[in-house]
């Protein structure tokens, strides 16, 4: 007789893709470099995840979107994913860009886990389906002021474009650095020819010149200039922003962009998996690799762990970004409200003020660091 077959109902595993957004400048006039870094990260570790059985056997598939620093373009990619049926978005690294995929996100229900943007004012009111990895400006900006006092700075020149980000910068600098004496110049980097700012500096008695200007225009010219007068021989170069971070500045500026001190959210020190990371990364970039790409990383290593615990629907990522524990490159990534801050935030993110060193442009300098409670 034939065997009867099974009478069972069970369902058929699911196979099919988990689907993801991904966010990034890749074209200009976004910079281009750290939108490489940060598909790099995420890219990275969307393969480990999939290499080590996916979500719950099914593929993690990003779908990567070039915002071009347009935040019309980061809107209407947000769009398209939502349609397209992503469980959630990540990435983007420039600020206002950000905020504009935020606000989207948040209005079609969509989580949305932002990668490496600071701008406090992520989303316009608070948000329970934004996440954000990358520590606010607010208390980044803090960190460089502190650096500046530490170095004994109280005559500050800020050459500035416009710009929300800028701006913001600007506002936080000069609350922070007023109540301990210090004045805060602005001058206008699209108005003034770098000879003519280097004039306003030298006038003003500056001891540091702050560039909150775009790169590689008007920075490079900036820098040069500044290095070339001597009446500014001792005058300090800063780059609240990280543009130093990346190869390019090296390579635009050599020797003359060493000694500018910026932001970066690294650790002092490296763990096991930040070191394993480090060195895929530097494979994948053929260089080394910057925070952002680290960010990147931590981004999907996150939102991975949230899709094998919590599950594919939109509303229950969101509802689990309070609870998320996840051992990321830089440290354990946990969510909280921050006072001020609309978004959840990983309040412990590492910031270092950090620079390359004149001796060695390739090597780079911890000047300050912080950790979660500073």
């Amino acid at each position: 007789m034939p065997t009867p077959q099974s009478s069972s109902s069970a369902e058929p595993a699911d196979t099919s893709p988990v689907r993801v957004g991904a966010l990034a400048p890749l074209s200009r006039p976004g910079w281009v470099e750290a939108g490489r870094h940060l598909l790099a990260g995420l890219e990275l570790a969307a393969a480990e995840v999939n290499a080590a059985g996916g979500i719950g056997g099914r593929p993690l598939d990003l779908l990567v979107r070039d915002t071009a620093a347009d935040p019309r373009r980061a809107v209407a990619a947000v769009e398209e994913l939502a349609g397209l049926g992503v469980a959630a978005v990540v990435g983007e690294y420039h600020s206002v860009v950000a905020r504009a995929a935020a606000g989207r996100a948040d209005a079609l229900g969509l989580p949305f886990l932002c990668s490496s943007a600071v701008l406090d004012a992520l989303t316009e009111e608070p948000s329970d389906w934004v996440a954000r990895l990358s520590p606010p400006q607010s208390r980044g900006w803090r960190v460089y002021a502190d650096a500046l006092l530490a170095a004994g700075h109280r005559r500050v020149a800020v050459a500035a474009q416009p710009s929300v980000y800028w701006a913001a910068g600007l506002r936080i600098l000069r609350d922070h650095l007023a109540p301990h004496g210090a004045t805060v110049v602005e001058l206008d980097a699209d108005a003034l020819t770098p000879a003519a700012l280097c004039d306003e500096v030298a006038g003003h008695g500056a001891t540091v010149l702050l560039l909150l200007t775009g790169f590689p225009e008007p920075a490079v010219p900036l820098v040069r200039a500044v290095r070339s007068d001597s009446r500014l021989a001792e005058v300090l170069i800063g780059a609240p922003a990280g543009q130093p971070e990346l190869p390019s500045w090296a390579r635009s500026l050599g020797g003359d962009g060493a000694g500018v001190p910026f932001l970066r959210y690294l650790p002092e020190r490296f763990g096991p998996l930040g070191e394993r990371v480090a060195t895929a990364l530097r494979e994948q970039l053929a260089t080394a690799p910057s925070f952002v790409a680290f960010e990147g990383y931590d981004t999907i290593a996150v939102l991975a762990e949230v899709l094998r615990t919590h599950g594919t629907d939109r509303a229950r990522i969101a509802a689990s970004w309070p609870r998320v524990a996840v051992e990321g490159t830089r440290g354990t990534v946990r969510f909280a409200r921050t006072p001020g801050i609309g978004v959840w935030q990983w309040a412990g993110a590492p910031v270092q003020v950090v620079d390359r060193d004149p001796a060695d442009p390739e090597r780079f300098r911890i000047l300050h660091a912080t950790g979660p409670t500073d």
